[in-house]
């Protein structure tokens, strides 16, 4: 059996996310997933807008997902050691070095490869991306306060 074990911040799910993920699956025979905590994807990349269980709970009923799990506070090498995959599956946009995992791994007694994936063959809105657009019809509409939607005297 191949296990092949996905990373990620994983909030707000999108298309890219599923591709990366499905992609990941055909690699093995188990796709374990490894969302980052909500302290470590604040310190790489931004504070998560959703909460890490809360991640991992919509990573793990994803159809491709055998088993979702958080990451380590302290090592990230620690998952992998505790996981034992036989492949990483690194995102196109990721910012790992595959020779530098492999050899990290190896160093710590695991026979690891790493695969690069591709990008979504489509158009692809990241969650940022997302963010950006769900910010820019906020402001292009006007902010309206409670009162306005519901109609005064509303309840």
């Amino acid at each position: 059996m191949v296990r092949v074990m996905a990373t990620g911040v994983f909030d707000l799910l999108h298309p890219g996310h599923l591709y990366f993920l499905t992609q990941s699956r055909k690699l093995g025979d188990e796709l374990v997933v490894v969302v980052a905590r909500d302290r470590t994807a604040s310190r790489l990349k931004r504070q998560p807008i959703l909460p890490e269980e809360m991640r991992r709970e919509m990573v793990e009923a994803l159809k491709p997902v055998d088993r979702a799990l958080l990451g380590s506070l302290t090592d990230i090498y620690h998952t992998v050691e505790e996981v034992k995959p036989d492949i990483i599956a690194l995102g196109y946009d990721q910012h790992f070095d595959e020779a530098e995992v492999e050899r990290e791994c190896a160093r710590r007694g695991l026979k690891v490869r790493v695969v690069r994936l591709g990008e979504l063959p489509h158009d692809l809105l990241g969650t940022r991306q997302i963010m950006d657009r769900i910010l820019d019809r906020h402001a292009a509409g006007g902010r309206r306060d409670r009162t306005e939607t519901r109609g005064e005297g509303g309840p």
